[in-house]
């Protein structure tokens, strides 16, 4: 199954207004009640808004022509308590939609982690995990700034259009008419554009989360840079990712202002439409004074709209791509399902049998072929071979951290498929040859992922490390088990990290474990602390190691050597030596 959520395929599609708006809108979700509540009191500030100049219209032929000062104070108080109620009206709303924007940024935050959460190895293999952050985070934080900014405004821009408009064509249809028509040029300009500024932006969007890959790359790799001097290296991959961000971003923000100087043109055209043709219907007598200037400021009631949307209309098309990319994990289906079980745990069928597996990974050629072989309780087996034959990739279809193409996994004589997350893991533990570590003590690493010590006091649980014969490894951490661990265990070194690693893995009591090339890299000391752990795993523990050193595995029950994609039973360990060594000079 492809997860390469930058290969989609799919190009920003041309649709109305209203739909794009509706696509936002359902965002919102249980925030609907205050979307409304917001929205009357938009309605409400509009109506008073465009109530003014008619109010200014007739004060000025009824009060002003005729000298009437205390109408016009009349007049001038109610246009204060209007604006009051306005100003009111708005405080109001900016709260309400500023908390309404965090909700659903929150929300969406929650439901796009735990989506990631549920997705297979494989979706982490095919993108970059700076590009998710971005997406996560700078996302989800442009669809806050249109909630809690943009939206209302947008929507009020449209209905002061269209509510300006309706009233210039009820005072006089002809002026109206003139007005409007500028306005119909800059739609079809608008109309015409809007594809090429969502893909501008939505260029922009991806080129950034490439930045943060490149970024969070070069970080993580840091050590590696130092001790190799190669930081020329990252610094051009940096250069380059950060120049393409510097184009991408020039491309969006031309689009964005684009509009600006089109409706600022049209829009100065239209106010001298309405300038010259209402002095020529003065002069016939078809229009008053006031109502010309109530006119004009109408005329300008329906342009400074469309003026706003200018800038409004960018920040929905960058809303609108960041929802796509949202949108695009959201979408994503975790290709590893659970199937219902037909079959009981048969306690006389091997621990975990292949029978006939093949496999590869998205777009690439057939790693595996025809793969058979079973494991019994209780023993242990080695898997070597050269480098890329295949090793890691079997130890993870054990785990089923990936499905096979063709063939089945058997655990305990049922299809592993059957097994859910929980049941797969308390069965099978896996120790990588760069443990995970994460922020917090040594004691909430050990216990992580692990339900059975949950609630247990630091003494408590140390008496159950007492118990299981493990105390003296604690020793090689300056405080124990409260020991802290920084981000990724960078303070520890690798033979404490595999440590922790192993004693994770050995209170989960697993009936298969699994260590892949765990102690390649580790000191002789370290190695023989491991061992004295895997020595009091219980003796129907099934022991699989993934193994290049050849002295890990002299202990070995079996022996399967892998390469070529197939996996074959090596017999004794001179026998594998030999396999190797021919390996070796075939290449």
């Amino acid at each position: 199954m492809n997860y390469n959520l930058n290969n989609t395929g799919k190009s920003a599609e041309k649709k109305p207004i209203w739909q794009e708006l509706k696509t936002l809108l359902a965002v919102a979700g249980a925030e609907k009640r205050n979307l409304v509540l917001a929205l009357l009191i938009m309605l409400l500030n509009t109506g008073i808004n465009l109530s003014g100049p008619l109010i200014i219209g007739y004060t000025i032929d009824h009060y002003i022509v005729t000298k009437q000062f205390n109408g016009v104070l009349l007049f001038s108080g109610i246009l204060l308590a209007m604006y009051a109620v306005v100003f009111v009206g708005g405080y109001t709303q900016t709260r309400l939609m500023g908390g309404v924007a965090q909700r659903i940024v929150f929300g969406l935050r929650n439901a796009v982690f735990h989506k990631v959460q549920q997705l297979p190895v494989a979706f982490f293999n095919q993108n970059k995990a700076g590009d998710l952050i971005s997406r996560i985070n700078s996302d989800t934080d442009r669809l806050n700034q249109f909630f809690s900014q943009a939206l209302l405004q947008f929507l009020s821009s449209i209905f002061m259009l269209l509510a300006a408009g309706s009233f210039m064509l009820i005072i006089n249809f002809k002026l109206g008419v003139v007005t409007i028509l500028p306005a119909l040029v800059i739609w079809l300009f608008v109309n015409r554009l809007s594809p090429w500024v969502r893909k501008k932006n939505a260029a922009s969007l991806k080129s950034v989360g490439l930045l943060s890959a490149e970024i969070q790359e070069s970080l993580n790799n840091f050590k590696v840079v130092v001790a190799f001097n190669r930081r020329d290296y990252f610094r051009k991959r940096f250069e380059t990712a950060n120049q393409q961000n510097y184009q991408t971003a020039i491309g969006a923000g031309i689009a964005g202002t684009i509009f600006m100087p089109v409706f600022s043109l049209f829009s100065n055209i239209a106010q001298l439409l309405v300038l010259s043709y209402g002095v020529y219907l003065i002069g016939q007598g078809n229009l008053t004074v006031g109502l010309l200037i109530s006119y004009i400021a109408y005329a300008t009631n329906f342009y400074n709209p469309i003026r706003q949307l200018a800038t409004l209309w960018t920040s929905l098309q960058t809303a609108l791509a960041s929802w796509d990319r949202i949108s695009q994990m959201l979408a994503q289906e975790n290709n590893l399902t659970i199937l219902e079980s037909k079959v009981k745990d048969n306690p006389s069928a091997p621990l975990l049998e292949f029978r006939d597996v093949h496999f590869g990974y998205p777009n690439g050629k057939e790693i595996l072929h025809r793969i058979s072989f079973s494991l019994q309780p209780g023993k242990i087996y080695a898997f070597v071979g050269p480098t890329g034959g295949g090793k890691t990739t079997t130890a993870s279809l054990m785990a089923r951290l990936y499905d096979p193409l063709q063939g089945e996994v058997f655990l305990n004589g049922r299809d592993i498929r059957t097994y859910s997350a929980a049941e797969r893991s308390q069965q099978i533990g896996f120790i990588l040859q760069e443990p995970l570590l994460f922020t917090g003590t040594v004691k909430e690493n050990i216990l992580y992922g692990n339900d059975l010590y949950v609630g247990l006091t630091s003494d408590e649980f140390l008496a159950e490390i007492n118990q299981a014969g493990l105390a003296e490894l604690l020793y090689v951490f300056d405080e124990g088990l409260e020991t802290e661990v920084k981000a990724g265990g960078a303070q520890l070194s690798l033979g404490q990290k595999q440590l922790i690693a192993f004693m994770r893995a050995f209170l989960r009591k697993p009936a298969l474990l699994i260590l892949d090339e765990a102690t390649a890299n580790i000191d002789t000391i370290t190695e023989q602390l491991l061992e004295k752990i895997l020595e009091k795993l219980p003796q129907e523990t099934t022991l699989v190691i993934i193994a290049h050193r050849l002295n890990t595995i002299e202990n070995a029950d079996e022996i399967f050597f892998v390469n070529a994609g197939e996996v074959i039973r090596a017999g004794s360990f001179k026998e594998a030596l030999n396999l190797l060594m021919q390996t070796k000079r075939v290449s």
